[in-house]
């Protein structure tokens, strides 16, 4: 199949709707019927503006987050739509893929 892989990167103290952002894109995804979606945190990053986040012993607010999906361009358009609706902005890198299972199944 061809589609997208599509990531959305933010941190651990970022919310939305009482959830932090990356479970809530996750649960968003889900809600469409995307077929998967993996969040990743990281250690460290910077983002745009140079500054450094990370993860810290007792503090994990400032993590970064990453919700990664591979998907087709109609839910990759359905996931934006939520966004929008939501007014949610969040930086992210969409990118062309051939995507699907390795096996016969």
């Amino acid at each position: 199949m061809h589609g997208y892989q599509l990531t959305f990167y933010t941190n651990q103290s970022r919310q939305h709707n009482g959830l932090p952002l990356g479970e809530w894109l996750l649960r968003e995804a889900r809600q469409l019927g995307i077929s998967g979606a993996t969040l990743i945190t990281a250690t460290e990053g910077f983002g745009h503006d140079g500054k450094l986040h990370s993860a810290h012993f007792f503090e994990l607010s400032d993590q970064p987050i990453e919700v990664t999906m591979a998907l087709s361009a109609a839910d990759a358009e359905r996931m934006f739509t939520r966004l929008r609706e939501e007014d949610i902005n969040v930086f992210f890198v969409k990118t062309a893929v051939e995507y699907g299972m390795s096996g016969e199944n």
